[in-house]
């Protein structure tokens, strides 16, 4: 049976927490994204669909709560607040409006691992599997491998995840900026970058993709056979 990946957001402005959270959960084997702000986030959750959500909820402009309010029925997403240790009112509304657990500052790493572990084993069916076939491609999202012409390319996360959202959406057009805010890079170059080196993964010829394609002016698409 394949290894389930559970791909977790990180929405915290404290980028020591930030840091300290993402450095755990690869440490566990969990693929993670960061965002600074509710805002940012936001944005993420229309264009990923992530396993669990890790929500600060004192951050300026849109709090936690905010965003709770406005995604969580949406999304039927797990979501677990992280807040400070005197907000028993925030603890108790965001339970109240449909967070899954929460956990006060400072807290222990090893708890929220063991936190996110018993979500994840109430809400992911472990025995997902992730792999996807066309032509003569083989892409095992739980592998983090390419097959092609029975030869392995390994794919790293930040592959990964700009892979995941494509496979899910064939045909649609991913922006430069789309792409960006997938894997937290502004920089039109790099992108540009990690797209020539997929293809050469993916596509028989990568100087004339069939399946990785270029729309000028718009961005990059995945064509499916």
């Amino acid at each position: 049976m394949d290894k389930f990946i559970a791909h977790i957001l990180v929405v915290d402005d404290d980028d020591g927490i930030r840091s300290l959270v993402k450095k755990y959960l690869n440490e566990n084997d969990f693929l993670v994204t960061t965002s600074d702000n509710a805002e940012d986030a936001s944005n993420k959750v229309q264009i990923i669909k992530f396993d669990l959500i890790i929500l600060d909820v004192m951050m300026p402009g849109k709090s936690g709560l905010d965003f709770l309010k406005e995604y969580k029925a949406r999304l039927d997403t797990p979501i677990i607040l992280l807040t400070a240790k005197g907000e028993a009112s925030e603890r108790v509304e965001g339970l109240e409006i449909g967070a899954d657990d929460y956990l006060p500052k400072p807290f222990e790493p090893k708890e929220l691992i063991l936190r996110i572990k018993n979500i994840l084993n109430k809400t992911i069916k472990t025995e997902q599997v992730r792999i996807i076939e066309f032509s003569n491609i083989k892409i095992d999202l739980n592998k983090l491998l390419i097959i092609k012409n029975n030869n392995e390319f390994k794919i790293n996360n930040t592959e990964k995840i700009i892979l995941e959202k494509m496979i899910n959406n064939p045909g649609k057009t991913f922006s430069r900026e789309n792409i960006g805010n997938l894997i937290n890079l502004d920089k039109e170059r790099s992108i540009d970058v990690i797209i020539t080196r997929l293809r050469k993964k993916i596509e028989i010829d990568p100087k004339n993709p069939k399946f990785l394609q270029t729309i000028r002016g718009a961005g990059y698409v995945l064509w499916i056979e």
